[in-house]
């Protein structure tokens, strides 16, 4: 791979489509951007077809006609591969914003989304599967080796035997917008730490269960440790959306749909904004 800097030259193709496919294979997160048109074609050695391969961190392959170009469109692509998006982007010849002389068409390949699910209980293997329904690559992590098997949780794409912080502090800094974490082990012992490590990460969401006095006792314990108030509330605590679920698949439904509706920026009735008991029935 090239420095960002290093848009070489010769004929990048083949040995660009070559890194494309080794990446997607090996499910390393890449961008592919590709100029498609515009009125700028033309200028400053910028050709429909050309193309910029872009990693996270910022190495490329290929080019796009001029270097002040290309450290834009890395720029951007480093930051569509974040959001595990894909779009078209408007530029002048040599990058400029708010010019819309070049059309570039920025194609994310990223990892699955991962989720990580803190506590070897009833609740996580129903929520193991229905993550992986929506595409997520899931790990289960309990300091527990009793309770933390393969055979207890099929579905998991890994499970690891640790404390929840120990394990935030080697992947936490790798986690972004698309990733979840859910502390599902009722024990502050483990769950005060794992949210302490789970707010110090980018992760998109991050939810907590526990009964409402339980979640009033570790938000008391996770302020004590100096836990921001405005980092406390981006924990979902009680965990998933009101719907009523009690069965360990109907909670993980609850869940998902509650990390969806995050997402996509819906308003829907989360356990944390609402009073009373969180599996109370309704004539």
């Amino acid at each position: 791979m090239a420095t960002p800097d290093d848009t070489a030259a010769n004929d990048p193709a083949p040995d660009l489509y070559a890194t494309l496919r080794t990446a997607i294979r090996e499910e390393d997160p890449v961008a592919l951007a590709t100029v498609i048109g515009g009125s700028g074609l033309g200028e400053e050695g910028v050709e429909a077809g050309n193309k910029l391969l872009v990693r996270p961190d910022g190495t490329c392959l290929g080019g796009l006609g001029n270097d002040d170009l290309d450290r834009v469109v890395i720029r951007d692509s480093i930051g569509e591969l974040r959001a595990g998006t894909t779009g078209v982007r408007h530029y002048g010849p040599r990058g400029q914003a708010r010019q819309d002389e070049l059309d570039n068409f920025i194609e994310s390949f990223a990892r699955p989304p991962q989720m990580l699910i803190f506590g070897a209980v009833d609740f996580t293997a129903a929520l193991c599967r229905v993550a992986k329904v929506l595409g997520y690559r899931v790990t289960v992590c309990d300091a527990r080796p009793v309770f933390a098997t393969k055979q207890r949780f099929p579905y998991a794409d890994d499970v690891v035997v640790d404390w929840p912080n120990r394990l935030l502090d080697r992947v936490g800094p790798d986690l972004g917008v698309r990733d979840a974490i859910c502390v599902l082990t009722h024990d502050p012992k483990f769950d005060v730490p794992a949210v302490l490590s789970a707010v110090q990460t980018d992760a998109g969401y991050i939810g907590a269960m526990g009964s409402r006095r339980t979640t009033e006792d570790r938000n008391r314990r996770l302020l004590d440790e100096g836990v921001d108030p405005d980092d406390l509330r981006r924990v979902m605590a009680p965990i998933g959306l009101d719907i009523g679920g009690r069965t360990p698949e109907e909670t993980a439904i609850s869940v998902c749909a509650e990390i969806i509706a995050l997402h996509s920026g819906r308003v829907a009735p989360s356990l944390r904004d609402v009073e009373g008991d969180i599996h109370r029935v309704t004539d």
